[in-house]
């Protein structure tokens, strides 16, 4: 490491001198000095030729220096403007823990592109004891950008219901009425025009986007009986725009069957989503990390590719899929799990482990 550090100092001493305004150029031998090229001298090297490899050596390691090793580009944007900053007249609405109805963790109620609409297209999951089906409106399909407004009502449902349960107060209904200011901030989103309008969009297409479920079940009596049941992703909802046109508040009315899962039981059935699940940048991201999420929990597991291509309803190919799901492994940013590809029986698998599992495995936990 010595001999580096002092080649480097070199280098930089050469560009110095050779650069001098007041000296103008000089000698290799004349910079350097006789007896540092003799004493790096190689058998049957010239002073000259000593000179010279040592200022190309030096460059190169100059260079390498310079130029940083290339990453992978990562899936999680950066936080907006005053993210971390909470405003004191703002009330603490934003401070919920995010969480998410666990039963559609590892299939995806929306879109995961941008860009296509999807309206009037219908995706159906063929699952183990039945299906799901998502049927969008002319509006559009609800994108996974939209359904964070639904994360928002599902984290203040279960902490409301938590309160009650602890008798610190009474038990929520299904109407929920934050500010537009309150709700930017939660979804850690920029405080603009644009993004106070695009709210009201967002809610038009999570109230015309369905989400029907067929399943098995056994019944009272030990029989096998099907249920169908469907709903919006939202029940209905109200946008409340101030004098300049602008929306203020909004109100959403949580769906039943979502209701139903968060107060009907001894416990919430929802998970604890990370706070930056909010950054992620890309659909197909943010999916794969609800199903981590869902399906690793705390420890590890594997999905194949195949299987989480057909999860995601994405409308591209499989092979544009992969090509974008290999990125997603090779930046390895996502919150909370370690993401690695392995070879499968019928094809690649995504190993998803939690890194707090390994951590403690590595510790000897």
């Amino acid at each position: 490491m010595q001999g580096a550090q002092s080649l480097s100092k070199l280098a930089w001493g050469l560009a110095i001198h050779m650069t001098s305004r007041n000296n103008g150029p000089q000698s290799m031998r004349a910079v350097i000095g006789r007896e540092r090229i003799e004493a790096v001298a190689r058998p049957g090297e010239t002073y000259e030729q000593v000179a010279a490899r040592l200022q190309r050596e030096g460059n190169e390691e100059s260079r390498l220096v310079a130029a940083p090793k290339l990453q992978p580009a990562t899936r999680v944007r950066k936080p907006s403007k005053g993210d971390e900053q909470q405003d004191f007249f703002i009330p603490t609405v934003y401070d919920v823990g995010i969480r998410d109805s666990r039963n559609i963790m590892d299939v995806a109620v929306f879109r995961l592109s941008k860009k296509e609409r999807r309206a009037g297209e219908v995706i159906t999951y063929e699952l183990r004891d039945g299906n799901v089906k998502v049927s969008a409106g002319p509006a559009g399909m609800a994108s996974v950008w939209d359904y964070d407004l639904v994360l928002m009502a599902v984290s203040h449902l279960t902490e409301a219901m938590n309160r009650y349960r602890d008798g610190r107060g009474e038990k929520p209904g299904r109407v929920f009425r934050p500010h537009v200011g309150d709700v930017l901030k939660f979804l850690r989103r920029a405080y603009g025009g644009k993004q106070k309008d695009d709210l009201v969009e967002t809610c038009l297409r999570l109230n015309t986007t369905h989400v029907a479920v067929r399943r098995t079940e056994k019944g009272k009596n030990g029989r096998t009986i099907t249920v169908n049941e469907g709903e919006p992703l939202i029940s209905r909802y109200k946008v409340i725009e101030n004098s300049s046109g602008k929306p203020e508040f909004i109100e959403i009315e949580v769906a039943q069957w979502m209701y139903q899962e968060i107060t009907g039981g001894k416990n919430p059935d929802v998970l604890a989503l990370h706070p930056d699940f909010f950054l992620i940048g890309t659909g197909i991201g943010r999916f794969v990390y609800r199903l981590a999420r869902r399906a690793a929990g705390k420890t590890e597991a594997r999905w194949s590719f195949q299987t989480i291509y057909e999860r995601s309803g994405s409308a591209g190919t499989f092979k544009e899929f992969c090509r974008i799901l290999r990125g997603i492994v090779e930046a390895n940013d996502l919150p909370e799990y370690t993401l690695t590809m392995e070879a499968g029986q019928s094809g690649p698998q995504l190993a998803m482990a939690h890194r707090r599992r390994m951590v403690d495995g590595a510790a000897g936990v």
